[in-house]
Formats: structure tokens, C-alpha cells, sequence
């Protein structure tokens, strides 16, 4: 049986030949898990949700671009947002504007409006649950890496490992977090 996440690569290809059905459905099925990538990132539901927006628009203009090849189609549509989200955070610094506060341990504010919408509380339960179940030291480096937007170098220096170590930690971490959400 094929899963909504399966089908998003199809779904994008559909997209790229201007198929709005398509567009609509991709959107279903991935925006809940966008946004619950986006929320803690940037603290503010507003602007996760106008990040959403942004994100979307750009699949639609670029969806010629993604190559089945290269990776899934969620990851494609997660790094367009994901690098809009670390471009909005270097202009809040670049602005002076202050960022949410994080908690002490370094890891990004996760606020109750995700719960708050049926599909991305349940994905973003989901996701916390299996954070929950790695090493807290690789727990925080995902937590650094996919929310906060930090660098391998930045995670390394913080975790006194090497960069190619870190890099080694993230990739094995992804891993154990994709069988676990796909359990």
C-alpha cells in the first residue's frame, strides 16, 4: 500500500507540468508536516504559516526542478522551507529584531499551535516521540541542524566532536527517525 509521503514524488512531477489537482493534493498531504517543521524554527505562527505560503509558491515555480533521482519529494519541498526559514532567521539578526527565546538547553521552542491543528500536532507528536527515543546529545544536534538552522561546524564546536563526526551523527539520526516515524 502506498503511503501519502510515496506519493509525493509523482505528485510533484504532475506539479512541474502545471497540474493544480495535483498542486491541491501535494499540499494535503505535505503542508501539516511543513508547517510542523517550520513552527519551531521560527517561533511565531504567523510567519510559519506565511513561510508555508512562500514555500508553496516556490514548488509551484520550481517543481521542473526536482529530480526524483536526487532524493524523495518531501525532502525537496522540506529544504525549500527549511532554507527560507534559516534565511528569515539571518535577517531577524541581521535587523536586530529579537528571535523567540529557546530554552536553556539550546534546543527550539516547540509551542502549542501545532497541537493545535489535528494533522501537524499528530506529525509533530509523532516526530517528538521519536526524538525522544534517540541519545539526548543526537536528539539536540537534529534539534540544532533542522530547527535552529545551526552549521555542522557550529554543532560540532558545540558538542566538541569533529565536523565529519557530526555530519556522520545527523545522517545516522535522520535515519533512526525516519524508521521510527514509518513504523
Amino acid at each position: 500500500m502506498q503511503t501519502p509521503l510515496d506519493n509525493v514524488a509523482d505528485l510533484l512531477i504532475r506539479v512541474a507540468e502545471q497540474d493544480r489537482r495535483a498542486f491541491r493534493q501535494l499540499y494535503r498531504e505535505t503542508s501539516a508536516k511543513l508547517y510542523g517543521m517550520l513552527l519551531p524554527m521560527l517561533g511565531d505562527p504567523a510567519e510559519a504559516e506565511d513561510l508555508l505560503q512562500e514555500t508553496y509558491t516556490r514548488v509551484w515555480l520550481h517543481a521542473r526542478r526536482y529530480d526524483r533521482d536526487r532524493g524523495a519529494g518531501i525532502a525537496w519541498i522540506i529544504a525549500i522551507g527549511r532554507n527560507l526559514a534559516i534565511d528569515r532567521l539571518r535577517a531577524r539578526r541581521r535587523e536586530g529584531t529579537a528571535e523567540p527565546a529557546a530554552p536553556a538547553d539550546g534546543a527550539a521552542p516547540v509551542t502549542a499551535p501545532v497541537a493545535a491543528r489535528p494533522a501537524a500536532g499528530q506529525a509533530g507528536r509523532k516526530v517528538l516521540d521519536c526524538l525522544a527515543q534517540l541519545p539526548a546529545d543526537r536528539a539536540e544536534a537534529i534539534r540544532g541542524a533542522y530547527l535552529a538552522g545551526l552549521s555542522y561546524q557550529a554543532l560540532a564546536d558545540r558538542h566538541d566532536v569533529p565536523p565529519n563526526t557530526m555530519r556522520t551523527w545527523l545522517r545516522r539520526a535522520l535515519l533512526t527517525l525516519r524508521a521510527c516515524i514509518d513504523r
